[in-house]
């Protein structure tokens, strides 16, 4: 954008679809979730559907002290440079699944899922990242009604966003001979928020009916790491 500032931005609105759970592989396509209905009721949003990604990255030469006659000052608070990446992403898709006995229990190459009985709502709370409420194990009492009504991957985990930020700068010993002493102080998750887990590959959401602790977050990403480095370079 400007001689000392260098920006890039993208985004993209994206849509997949698979009847897939197996990593977005298609290693399932044999496992139909329900046998009365076909693979068609399996499919809807891939496990790597997010609808909306953003990043941002730039590289900041700070302009403070960098022309300042005092040789004291151009050399140790001049000329540092500021980088940073920040990602942006909305939640991925959750397939909500049904603990303990079903009749996938008995029956090779078929899944379960649970009946939806309400609408399906987000409390974003650590105890409760979706209403288990919404949610029932399915009656089984004349074999169609075996398997619940859930369409695939129809519930939403947490999104994201993360700020990594860099602070660099180049001390100069001889430039002549290209002597130099380049000093790095890093951070990741800088804001130090919390960033909760909650899709297919990283878990980090209970997602079966039945089980305890149904609906709940259990997992969430790093926090703020810091990490400083020294390059002598001669």
């Amino acid at each position: 954008m400007t001689r000392d500032l260098q920006l890039q931005f993208g985004y993209t609105v994206s849509r997949a679809i698979d009847a897939s759970t197996d990593k977005g592989s298609g290693g399932d396509l044999n496992n139909l979730t329900n046998p009365y209905v076909g693979w068609k009721y399996d499919s809807g949003p891939s496990v790597y559907d997010r609808t909306n990604v953003a990043f941002v990255n730039y590289v900041y030469q700070l302009p403070f002290f960098r022309n300042n006659n005092n040789g004291f000052l151009r050399t140790f608070a001049g000329g540092w440079e500021l980088a940073g990446i920040v990602t942006l992403e909305s939640g991925a898709p959750l397939n909500i699944g049904v603990s303990g006995s079903s009749v996938s229990s008995f029956l090779s190459n078929t899944g379960n899922r649970p009946d939806i009985t309400g609408k399906v709502s987000y409390p974003k709370k650590v105890t409760a990242w979706f209403d288990p409420a919404a949610f029932s194990a399915p009656v089984c009492a004349t074999g169609t009604d075996c398997y619940g009504n859930l369409g695939h991957n129809v519930v939403r985990g947490p999104g994201r966003d993360n700020w990594n930020l860099s602070l660099n700068k180049n001390f100069v010993i001889s430039a002549e001979r290209g002597t130099r002493i380049e000093f790095r102080a890093e951070s990741y998750n800088t804001w130090n928020h919390t960033q909760f887990k909650g899709d297919y590959n990283n878990g980090g959401i209970s997602t079966n009916v039945g089980a305890g602790n149904f609906g709940a977050i259990t997992g969430a990403f790093d926090p703020r790491v810091f990490q400083l480095g020294i390059k002598f370079i001669y």
